[in-house]
């Protein structure tokens, strides 16, 4: 049974079109997307988009579609954290493609579909695993924000976040009140926001 706290009780209310669990779902997973964005653009010219609008754009089409009923199979938070990975990283993909295309000043190409197919994106998130290579990047990156915090009690609160935790259940978990694992996250945040490139 999960709690209204919850990852899954906030997508259930989310597919029911509450705006508090888009809120409380953007708290929990869009720094997260940023710093995938950002791995996934290293590499990219930066123009006018960049890992901030991948995020958004990514988690914004998640929850257009959300609210439309197109994830029925998505219960959980390791289904939705899958998904939001799949479909940031294809902005990411999208993103740089466009980006090397108007800087050759080719035009627009055939593809195969339309790149964002809800039903592919579902097929796609549920179906597979991200491949080794983005497994791996995001690995990276989320072993070196973690490191970043040069405390194991802040990497183990981090960590239990980033896995959909709520600030209860980590306050449980742990053996704190929640209001000290509130005060340990806006610690965490600052760390990593002052980690963030200019």
């Amino acid at each position: 049974m999960t709690s209204d706290g919850s990852v899954t009780g906030w997508l259930g209310k989310l597919q029911d079109g509450d705006s508090a669990a888009v809120e409380r779902l953007w708290a929990i997973y869009f720094r997260r997307l940023v710093g995938l964005a950002r791995t996934q653009l290293r590499n990219a010219p930066r123009r006018v988009a960049d890992e901030e609008d991948v995020a958004l754009s990514a988690f914004d089409s998640f929850c257009r579609q959300a609210e439309q009923g197109r994830f029925p199979q998505l219960a959980d938070r390791d289904g939705l954290w899958r998904l939001l990975v799949v479909m940031t990283a294809r902005k990411a993909a999208h993103l740089k493609r466009d980006e090397t295309r108007l800087k050759r000043g080719g035009g627009a190409s055939p593809q195969a579909g339309p790149p964002d197919d809800p039903d592919a994106l579902l097929e796609q998130a549920l179906s597979t695993e991200p491949t080794p290579e983005l497994a791996a990047e995001v690995a990276d990156e989320c072993r070196r924000l973690l490191q970043k915090l040069g405390d194991p009690e802040l990497a183990t609160v981090a960590l239990r976040r980033m896995e959909g935790h709520s600030v209860e259940e980590i306050a449980e978990q742990l053996g704190y009140a929640p209001r000290s694992i509130k005060r340990k996250l806006q610690l965490i945040r600052g760390i990593w926001e002052g980690d963030a490139p200019a």
